[in-house]
């Protein structure tokens, strides 16, 4: 087991800062995916979040897809690493328990004219090295998908695109790095960098400075900002938020299509998707639009109603009456349209994994070995371990059960047979599994991502004062302390036995 972010005897008693080997810069899926590669080597590893949990930015509001990797520029990281990503990301999700599905995508035509544009994707794709593309007509289009639109012309076919729960990803990520040494530091945001004689990076954060000998700056839409505090004068980094609205619709509407669809890039842009989900409901989305506010996450009725308008150009019917959530999510964008990964020059042992946009998701796999390459040489090559501890055992998913085996379990841990989310059929049992986990969760968004109480019609008006109690007695809080999202986010104000008295209101 590795140490994390060790305190030698000097620095525990409160003397000088504490140290580890590897700083992470970011708790997405990136840098959680990082952190697990480098549990491989006997180094110290410390994640620094500025948010209370994992999967808190870009990597809880996206698409939920793995791309096949046809559109990314052929030579460019991004086409690499996306399709290395999506090799990988199927034996990674069955080895660490995370719902993932081939699906297939579909890339539509619904005007002849623009027909070219398939010429230009089929050749980029198969350059890339993504398998299995062809193009189909329309008969067998409307085989694949029938509810595709009636303009529909052709489809570019891609077997190998997926989908991927993005939540239960990070967190597993984060879970097998945890049970393997690596260290999670949440609410604690960078604020400074500098560099120390003799090479170290010296971060500050929260309950005073850490020192490291290498820093791995996966921030996310703000990795611009600690980029730009070591760069050299006119090596600057600039990352745009670039925001997606989404319509997220019940499991009933879940199979009305089968796979996710694209609409064709034509001179008025790229279209939004509609996709199903690994939970069973069906996405619809994003809009691409620049921001100035890297925490600018607000929907607009423009922007839904421009995803419900482009939506219907490539799937007829998409039933929007059945949406029980909107929500949306920013991309760290940069001009250059690629992934920036790779040592800040002239500032050796800063390692950039930084504008992780679209298809990051895809990527993550292979960003992280890469990244973690990258790591190990700047160490001097550390010894690998001897074996990389399993995740623990995912919480038991009752709602897939067979009614025998959830019997079973009841009776082993009684918790188990009550349910307290009724629209995902989440148990108490689950709730409190998902607050002690490695990694565990501490808000009710914490809760949501790991074992989905609340991501049902209801959207949590059922279950969240049942989640609240059980986040209040496992944490040993006050109810008024349990939060939605961390600080500043409290659910409860107050009690009527305190308004009675005059007390909170």
């Amino acid at each position: 087991m590795g140490t994390g972010c060790a305190h030698d005897g000097i620095e525990a008693a409160g003397r000088g800062a504490a140290r580890c080997d590897v700083a992470i810069v970011g708790a997405g899926v990136s840098g959680c995916a990082i952190a697990r590669e480098l549990a491989r080597l006997r180094v110290s590893t410390c994640v620094l979040e500025a948010e209370e949990d994992v999967c808190c930015g870009t990597s809880k509001a996206n698409s939920a897809i793995v791309h096949a990797g046809f559109d990314a520029a052929t030579g460019s990281l991004m086409a690499r690493l996306n399709v290395e990503g999506s090799r990988l990301m199927g034996p990674l999700c069955a080895e660490l328990g995370v719902d993932y599905e081939r699906v297939g995508s579909l890339v539509v035509c619904t005007d002849p004219a623009e027909r070219g544009g398939f010429d230009a994707l089929l050749a980029c794709g198969r350059e890339n090295g993504v398998e299995g593309l062809r193009i189909i007509e329309a008969d067998e289009l409307r085989e694949l998908e029938p509810n595709v639109s009636d303009a529909a012309v052709a489809a570019l076919w891609a077997p190998t695109g997926a989908i991927v729960n993005p939540f239960q990803l990070t967190v597993a990520l984060a879970e097998q790095a945890a049970v393997n040494g690596v260290e999670f530091r949440f609410r604690s945001p960078v604020t400074g960098v500098a560099r120390r004689a003799g090479g170290a990076w010296e971060l500050d954060v929260p309950g005073g400075p850490l020192v490291a000998r290498v820093v791995v700056n996966a921030a996310g839409v703000r990795a611009d900002e600690l980029h730009n505090l070591v760069c050299a004068p006119g090596d600057e980094l600039a990352i745009t938020a670039r925001r997606g609205q989404y319509h997220v619709l019940d499991v009933t509407a879940g199979q009305h299509v089968r796979h996710t669809v694209f609409a064709l890039p034509t001179r008025l842009g790229k279209g939004v998707l509609v996709t199903p989900t690994t939970g069973g409901n069906l996405l619809v989305g994003p809009t691409a639009e620049d921001v100035g506010d890297k925490d600018g996450v607000d929907t607009t009725a423009d922007g839904l109603a421009e995803v419900e308008r482009r939506a219907s150009l490539t799937v007829r019917g998409v039933p929007l009456r059945e949406r029980i959530r909107t929500f949306a999510g920013l991309r760290a964008h940069q001009p250059g349209h690629d992934f920036v990964i790779g040592e800040v020059p002239g500032a050796p042992g800063f390692v950039d994994c930084a504008a992780i946009e679209s298809p990051g998701l895809s990527a993550a796999p292979a960003i992280a070995r890469m990244v973690a390459g990258i790591v190990r040489d700047a160490l001097g090559g550390p010894a690998e371990r001897d074996r990389l501890a399993p995740r623990p055992a995912p919480v038991p998913d009752v709602a897939r059960m067979a009614p025998e085996e959830w019997s079973a379990l009841v009776a082993a841990r009684p918790e188990y047979g009550r349910v307290v989310c009724r629209c995902r059929t989440v148990t108490e049992g689950q709730v409190v599994d998902a607050i002690r986990r490695p990694v565990g969760a501490r808000s009710l968004d914490g809760v949501k991502r790991r074992v989905e109480a609340g991501m049902g019609r209801c959207q949590g008006g059922f279950c969240a004062p049942r989640v609240l109690e059980v986040l209040a007695r496992e944490l040993g809080r006050d109810p008024r302390e349990v939060t939605l999202a961390g600080p500043g986010s409290e659910v409860v104000a107050g009690t009527v036995k305190d308004t009675l008295r005059g007390g909170a209101s």
